[in-house]
Order: C-alpha cells, then sequence, then structure tokens
C-alpha cells in the first residue's frame, strides 16, 4: 500500500496530469513491480524539458555528440512555454540568427529566406508570409552550408520545421487566449487511435489582434489534419494543411531614420492605407511512406503539393521628402500597388539508411537520397507613382509626424493594366553519405549533384532563363572524449544559382552559381547526467562567385550594363548554445554569438547584394545574445520565466545605423491538473527599438512596443 502511494505522488509530480492516467501509469509500475529498483526518484517539470534526445536535419536521426553538425533544436515544449505563435518568437533561442525582414533572417552573416518542411523544399507561406507554429512540434536550424543534404540553399543555414503527426498515444488541448491589440483568439487539436493500425489528428488555430503599426492587423486561420496507417514494415502518414491570412494595412516597410539610426516618425507610423492589405491562401498535401523491409533498413518516401495565391494592394514608400526645407526629411513619396502571386509547388524526397555493425567498436551506416521540388508560378503587377505633391488620381505623400490617411482613394487611381509573368523552377539532386564509426572516432563523408533550372515568361513572350548543374560536398570528424563530451570538425560547401532575370546574355550572361564553404570545429557536451546540454562551435564562411556591375558598362553597345560573377565575401565567428536543467524545477537555455562578415573581394566598383560600401554585410550583427529561463515554484502549480534578446548595432542597406537593443519578455504560468493559465508580457520596458533595418525610404523595421495576453487552456 505505502509503495502504491509513493508510486502514485511520483508518477503525479513528474507528469501533472488527471487521475485517470495517473491510475494508469499507476498500473504500468504494479505491473514491473518484481524488476522494480527500491529508490524512487521524483523529479520536476524542468528535466528534459528544452533538451533533445537526437535530431533529423542530417536526415539520419542522430545523437548530438554524435553529429559533425551544428544543428539547434527548438522543442514543441520550448514553443508552448514562451507562447510563440510565429518563426520570429523563436530567434532569440538560435545562436547567430536574428531577424533581416519579414519572414528572411540573418543566419551567421548572411541573409536566409528559404524554409523547408519535414525535410523538403516547398514553403506553404509563400512571398512576406511569416511561418506560424501551431502544427510544428519542433524547429531545427541547421547552421553553416547545407548543400549537401538540401540542395540549393544560403550558406548560413537553414530552418527545417517538422510538423505534428498522428499518434497511437491519445492526446488534446483546447485553448483561447486574449490580450492588448484587441487579441482573441483559440485554438483545439486531438491526436488517437482508432484501432492498433490507424491513428488520426486534427486541429484548427485562429487568432485575431491589432498590430503595433496603425490600421495594421493580423486575423490567421490554420487547419490540420492527418492520419496514418502503421503496419509495422511500412506506415504511411498522410497530412493536410489549410492557411489563411488576412494582414491588414500592409505589406509593412519600416520607417525612415536620420543619421543616427532614430526613428523620423512615431514607431506607429504605418506608410499604408487603411484599405491596404495582403492575403495568403495556402493548401498543402502531404504524404509520407516509412518502410523498414530489413532490421538494417530504413527508407522513406515523401510527396508534397502546395497551391498558394498571395494577393497584395499597398503604399510603397519611394522618394523621401524635405518640403519646409530644414535638412530634415518630413514626409515620403508613395507609390501604389498592386499584385498577385499564385503558385503551385511539388516536392518529391526519398532517403534510405542502411546500418551494419562489423564489431563491438565498429559500424557504418550509409545514407542515399534524392529530391525533386518543382515551382510554376504566376505574377500579376501593376504599379503608380505618385509626387511629392497631391495630384488627381495619384497616390498622395504622407507625413512622418501629422499623417493624414484616406487623403486620396486608391479605387480612383488611374492604375495601369497589370503585367503577367509566368515562371517555372525545377531542382533535383542525389546524394550519397557514409558515416563510419570505430570506436570514439566517427567519420563522415557525403557527395551530391544537383541540376537546376529557371524560366521567366515575360508579357511580351520574352524567355529568360538558365539551366545547369553543380556539386557539393561534406566531410566530417567526430571524437568522444567522453560519453558526455565530444570533439567536432566539418567541411561543407553550397552553392545558390543567380536569379532568372540576372541570367540575359545582353548582360553578359548566364552566370554560375554564387558558392559558398565552410570550416568549422567545436565542442559539444551532455554533462551532469545529460542535464547540461551545449554546443561550442567556431567557423569560417566564404562566399563566392557574387554578381556586381561591370566596370566597363556595356561593351557591346546593347543598350544593356554588364554584369560580372566576381567578389568573396567572408564570415568569421562563434557560436555558443546551452539548454540547461539547473534544478529539477529551474530551466535554462543560453545563446550567444559573434559574428564579423565582411567583403574580402570586390571589383572596385559595386558592392555585391546585401552589402554597403564599408564592407560590411547589411543586418549582421557582431554579437547576439538570447536567454530564457523557467522556474517551477515546487508544489504550487507556479512558473516564472523570464527571456531577454540583445542585438548589437549593425548598419541597414543603405549604410544607416541599425542601433543596438537589448529588450526583455516574461511569464507566469499556474498550472492545476489539466488546466493551464498562462501570463505573457513582451517588450517589459516597452523599450523602442529597430529589429532590423532596410534601405533610406523603406526605413528601419520598428520592433513591438509592450504587449501582453492571457491564454487558457485544457488538456484532456
Amino acid at each position: 500500500m505505502i509503495r502504491k502511494m509513493v508510486t502514485i505522488c511520483a508518477v503525479a509530480a513528474a507528469t501533472a496530469v488527471p487521475g485517470a492516467a495517473v491510475e494508469a501509469a499507476v498500473d504500468e509500475a504494479e505491473a514491473g513491480e518484481s524488476a522494480a529498483i527500491d529508490e524512487i526518484v521524483v523529479t520536476g517539470r524542468a528535466s528534459q524539458l528544452y533538451r533533445v534526445e537526437e535530431t533529423a536535419s542530417g536526415k539520419m536521426p542522430t545523437e548530438p555528440l554524435a553529429s559533425s553538425q551544428s544543428i539547434t533544436v527548438i522543442t514543441e515544449q520550448l514553443i508552448e512555454d514562451q507562447g510563440a505563435r510565429d518563426a520570429q518568437d523563436l530567434y532569440r533561442n538560435i545562436s547567430g540568427v536574428s531577424v533581416f525582414s519579414y519572414a528572411g533572417v540573418t543566419a551567421r552573416g548572411f541573409r536566409q529566406q528559404e524554409n523547408f518542411y519535414d525535410g523538403l523544399r516547398g514553403d506553404p507561406y509563400i512571398g512576406f508570409a511569416v511561418p506560424q507554429l501551431f502544427n510544428i512540434e519542433r524547429v531545427e536550424f541547421l547552421k553553416g552550408p547545407a548543400g549537401m543534404l538540401y540542395g540549393q540553399s544560403a550558406p548560413g543555414g537553414l530552418f527545417n520545421y517538422v510538423t505534428k503527426k498522428p499518434s497511437q498515444t491519445f492526446a488534446g488541448s483546447v485553448k483561447i487566449v486574449g490580450g492588448t491589440g484587441d487579441r482573441y483568439g483559440g485554438q483545439v487539436e486531438a491526436t488517437g487511435p482508432v484501432n492498433d493500425v490507424i491513428s488520426l489528428r486534427g486541429g484548427a488555430f485562429f487568432e485575431d489582434r491589432d498590430l503595433p503599426r496603425t490600421h495594421a492587423g493580423n486575423k490567421s486561420l490554420l487547419l490540420d489534419g492527418g492520419a496514418t496507417v502503421d503496419l509495422g514494415i511500412a506506415k504511411f502518414t498522410a497530412q493536410i494543411w489549410r492557411i489563411e491570412q488576412d494582414l491588414a494595412a500592409n505589406r509593412l516597410r519600416g520607417i525612415a531614420v536620420d543619421a543616427d539610426g532614430h526613428f523620423l516618425a512615431d514607431r506607429r507610423w504605418n506608410h499604408n492605407e487603411p484599405s491596404d492589405f495582403l492575403k495568403l491562401r495556402s493548401t498543402a498535401f502531404q504524404g509520407k511512406l516509412e518502410l523498414d523491409p530489413a532490421d538494417n533498413l530504413h527508407v522513406d518516401l515523401t510527396a508534397r503539393r502546395i497551391d498558394a495565391t498571395e494577393t497584395q494592394k499597398y503604399h510603397e514608400p519611394i522618394t523621401l521628402l524635405d518640403r519646409n526645407r530644414d535638412g530634415r526629411f518630413d514626409a515620403v513619396a508613395r507609390q501604389y500597388r498592386d499584385q498577385l502571386r499564385d503558385s503551385s509547388i511539388w516536392s518529391f524526397g526519398g532517403n534510405a539508411v542502411w546500418s551494419a555493425r562489423f564489431s563491438e567498436n565498429v559500424s557504418n551506416r550509409v545514407l542515399a537520397g534524392f529530391d525533386y521540388s518543382t515551382d510554376d508560378g504566376v505574377s500579376l503587377a501593376s504599379q503608380l507613382t505618385g509626387r511629392a505633391t497631391p495630384a488627381a488620381g495619384l497616390p498622395c505623400p504622407l507625413d512622418f509626424v501629422n499623417p493624414v490617411y484616406e487623403a486620396c482613394d486608391p479605387a480612383k487611381y488611374a492604375m495601369p493594366a497589370q503585367t503577367r509573368t509566368t515562371s517555372k523552377t525545377r531542382r533535383h539532386g542525389f546524394y550519397v553519405l557514409n558515416e563510419l564509426t570505430v570506436g570514439r572516432l566517427i567519420a563522415v563523408a557525403g557527395i551530391r549533384t544537383d541540376s537546376f533550372e529557371d524560366i521567366s515568361f515575360a508579357a511580351n513572350g520574352t524567355r529568360t532563363g538558365f539551366k545547369g548543374s553543380d556539386e557539393t560536398y561534406r566531410l566530417g570528424l567526430v571524437w568522444r572524449v567522453r560519453d558526455d563530451v565530444s570533439l567536432f570538425t566539418q567541411y561543407a560547401t553550397s552553392f545558390e544559382p543567380q536569379s532568372a532575370s540576372a541570367q540575359d546574355p545582353r548582360a553578359g550572361g548566364p552566370f554560375a552559381p554564387t558558392t559558398g564553404d565552410m570550416i568549422e570545429g567545436g565542442i559539444k557536451t551532455a554533462l551532469l547526467g545529460g542535464r547540461v546540454q551545449s554546443s561550442l562551435s567556431v567557423y569560417r564562411i566564404k562566399r563566392q562567385n557574387l554578381l556586381q556591375s561591370d566596370p566597363r558598362g556595356d561593351p557591346e553597345g546593347d543598350g544593356i550594363n554588364n554584369m560580372i560573377a566576381f567578389g568573396e565575401v567572408t564570415s568569421k565567428g562563434f557560436d555558443l548554445d546551452v539548454a540547461a536543467d539547473l534544478t529539477d524545477n529551474w530551466v535554462l537555455t543560453l545563446t550567444y554569438a559573434f559574428n564579423d562578415t565582411r567583403i574580402t573581394k570586390d571589383n572596385g566598383r559595386t558592392p555585391p547584394a546585401n552589402s554597403v560600401p564599408n564592407g560590411r554585410f547589411a543586418n549582421a550583427p557582431k554579437a547576439k545574445l538570447g536567454f530564457w529561463s523557467r522556474y517551477q515554484i515546487p508544489d504550487t502549480g507556479l512558473a516564472l520565466a523570464l527571456g531577454g534578446d540583445y542585438v548589437s548595432k549593425r548598419i541597414s542597406l543603405s549604410n544607416q545605423p541599425v542601433n543596438a537593443y537589448f529588450i526583455f519578455d516574461g511569464s507566469v504560468t499556474w498550472t492545476r491538473g489539466p488546466w493551464d493559465v498562462r501570463l505573457r508580457v513582451d517588450n517589459i520596458f516597452d523599450k523602442t527599438y529597430a529589429a532590423s533595418g532596410f534601405n533610406d525610404r523603406g526605413g528601419h523595421f520598428p520592433g513591438e512596443p509592450r504587449s501582453a495576453f492571457v491564454e487558457v487552456g485544457y488538456r484532456f
């Protein structure tokens, strides 16, 4: 009896689940009582809260200490505890990653815009929408060039979003949220078995709130469903996602700044009219087949179809104005843009992992795979540029200090006919990687070959395009100094095809892809029985073959200035990531990155894209610090959390200073049985700051002012 009561207390303290689940756990514990040990260890909720046992972005499940790659994994529990809604809420948790603009980030000094889902190219959030996290189980960021595994990619790294799948374990939750900015919404999700073979998942998320910028708002709906059939030797999972986003008074640019990087208008100022908008409608279907034809062979095949349409009508800042001629800009002339982008995306991929153990100390794994993706797009666009003074049928200028909205009516603009552009993108690659383990040494070597084709058709039928191929490589070495300490190093390469618009033969095209390579080394730990996971890496990345203007201008005399592929950018730095259970009730994540990205070779005429004349890359901070600490007060159900995000001074695309900032967020969570109540406050001290820079007319993107929300959840 005493043993049963102790077991009940231990299970209840560790899981904080309803009585039925506790009783089930007790039954299981009693069933194995004959093999039980005499001592029962009770751990708090913090234990293993944010740590991970394996990563999948290397396309072979790998223990972090056994990988030569630097991969940051953001767990579902961390996403939930931080109340994160979209990808931008997570960047503090990844060393070396900061906001660039919209869904784009700066990673290890380089701009990165492409997202992968379940290891496949193809993003349902096309264009300028930011990925939502409702149906995401975890987020993995693979640092450095990932060309050998994923093909075309920026050298700073890439995001892989792992979606939630149906489970044979029944679970579900309902949440409602309300907060500042007239924020309200809710979500429901459930998963569980139909029988021993079939399991289902379904969920819905809705949220509506005003954004800090004048007239701006965000209304999001996400529907998620899936079914899994598991026959043991084979498992098939089918999923469907429906995404609808209505962003009022968007698409948002920044706010103009002075020579010291200070805003010329209130941070809530918006260059858009109340009638402006951005709308996304996206549907994704995904199927994944997993096979285990032998004990040492695993095969998976995945296919995904995305149909997405993004519609935008907005006012773009086009020319800064000094109307009273005092040397300070006080208004902006605007351009009205009417745009539609339609994308049909197919993604296919397959992997086979064969493993063998030759002796107690020697084993080997081989990864072989392929991927293929297509993106057929149609874009319609028209634009109308206003003047410095109001004129009938044209966009009005807008004052920074005393903006007058609706002074002109977009419905009465004399818009030109829309221009239609059709584009086709094709990517396919094959790769092989071998991982050999001899004692405490792990060596990996991989090669990939890619083919690509980009074609664009203008309204007049003009065809612009280019196709080519490239190879990428990866070499890595891990030494398990101890079971809880590893030293690692790797060499990896990447490539990025030049844009189709840059391949015009009259401009000197076609051009070979931009390439990158990295040398990296570091140490990983899982100290104190695995309670402290850490990774420290030092790297050097070089990016070559960037397009710049030809100093000769137009040597052929065909009316189009030439481009040349020349130049080099070098990124150097180090990253530190820590996830620690400081006590049974206190957990901490800490990230720090130092980076120095500079142009190390150019043509002396024009800098490469995303760089400025002083040799620095835009929005590439030298230092970035992020932390999140959560303390569970024993025996109360209360948890207190505090997070911080520091980004050092940067420069914008127009060589304007983007000043450093340090902001803090916090939360209080109360848990009682299946109930959770969370109060979250962002930017506690209401600091005015720029999250990133753009250009002089587009300004800097202001960070959000202080906001708060309360979320009430019930788990079943």
